[in-house]
């Protein structure tokens, strides 16, 4: 017979669990719903003035990339990376646990998009962001057919800092990860080496200064 601790803590575990798969079942719906209610922004719609805009409900097609020199911050802007022992760490449910370095990241195929990046009532911009699709190191790894969510893990003066996102969403490479920007190398300040790009998603979720990423 089972004592209380033992039921107690087979309860908490079932309880975890479902609070997870409800909230993935959640923002599934959500994303769908979006789809179907995005509001395509004219071409003349200066991308700075989207601040109170939820990126989730905008189509951006049309919108023009903006200047470097006007893109807001948010969060940690001085992580000193030495990329020389900088490592990318794929991990989780995979095959082949991966380390990536910088210069090694920089030669697998490249993905190219324009993505909004929005701080909520704060600032708002629209860039061209280069890097690799998440897809690729999907492949590498080995990822098990049965993960449904990827965590991405950063550098932050607080410690790390995480965000979770949806396969789904990387299988269309709505997430993705940075290294450049503008065709510009990703500033220091704009999370160097390597920064998460989640459109739809708001800007405290780009996950800067990423260091791993782990699929579940």
């Amino acid at each position: 017979m089972k004592s209380r601790r033992e039921v107690i803590r087979i309860l908490g575990r079932f309880v975890f669990a479902f609070a997870g798969v409800f909230s993935l079942a959640v923002r599934k719906v959500g994303r769908a719903y979006a789809d179907i209610k995005k509001r395509i922004l004219p071409g003349d719609t200066d991308p700075s003035m989207l601040s109170g805009d939820n990126p989730e409900y905008l189509d951006t097609r049309n919108l023009k990339i903006m200047p470097l020199e006007r893109f807001g911050t948010m969060g940690d802007v001085d992580q000193d990376v030495d990329t020389k022992a900088w490592r990318l760490s794929v991990g989780g449910a995979v095959g082949n646990p991966l380390r990536i370095g910088y210069d090694e990241l920089l030669q697998l195929p490249a993905i190219q998009k324009n993505v909004l990046l929005v701080c909520p009532g704060v600032f708002s911009y629209h860039a061209r962001w280069a890097g690799v699709s998440i897809q690729e190191l999907m492949k590498r790894a080995g990822v098990s057919g049965t993960a449904e969510k990827i965590f991405i893990r950063g550098q932050s003066r607080h410690g790390e800092k995480k965000e979770v996102f949806l396969l789904s969403e990387v299988k269309t490479d709505a997430v993705f990860l940075a290294y450049a920007v503008n065709g510009q190398t990703l500033p220091q300040k704009h999370g160097f080496p390597l920064r998460a790009v989640a459109e739809g998603h708001w800007g405290a979720e780009w996950i800067k200064y990423v260091t791993h990423i782990t699929f579940e």
